[in-house]
């Protein structure tokens, strides 16, 4: 994921060979969390459970396989049940601090499993934002329209 500009001076500046390292030596291309494998259009029925094709079994969000025998994706009966998305690995900071570089404090997780592992964080930094805006309306425009 692309690093906004007014956030990298948080970041050292070799991170893009500590983040290739992670994702690519340590974690071989695949997420830390639910091994999906990097660069590759994954089947998926958008509640986590994807089709491994390396296996040719079902998997669920955290990676395990399915235990019901699920039809591999050309066999299945609706087709609108099935999803493709594009994997890309990010390398995650799992206690959300940027100056924390250390190896066991970083893991190279796909879109899924970032957004999953970011939204508490998310979430706090959505409410601070709109108290911000209600106090910034309270002062300059009045009370905050909804």
């Amino acid at each position: 994921m692309p690093i906004r500009p007014e956030h990298r001076h948080f970041y050292p500046i070799d991170w893009r060979e500590l983040s290739r390292e992670i994702r690519f030596v340590r974690a071989k291309g695949r997420c830390e969390r639910c091994g999906r494998p990097h660069g590759r259009t994954v089947t998926h029925l958008g509640d986590g459970r994807w089709f491994d094709e390396d296996r040719g079994r079902w998997r669920d969000g955290r990676g395990r396989l399915v235990r019901e025998r699920l039809p591999e994706p050309a066999g299945f009966a609706d087709p609108n049940l099935l999803a493709t998305t594009t994997v890309h690995l990010a390398c995650a900071h799992l206690d959300q601090d940027t100056a924390n570089n250390e190896a066991a404090n970083l893991a190279a997780l796909c879109q899924r499993c970032h957004l999953g592992h970011d939204r508490p964080w998310n979430m706090k930094k959505r409410r601070i934002t709109l108290l911000l805006r209600r106090a910034l309306g309270d002062l300059f425009t009045g009370p905050y329209s909804r």
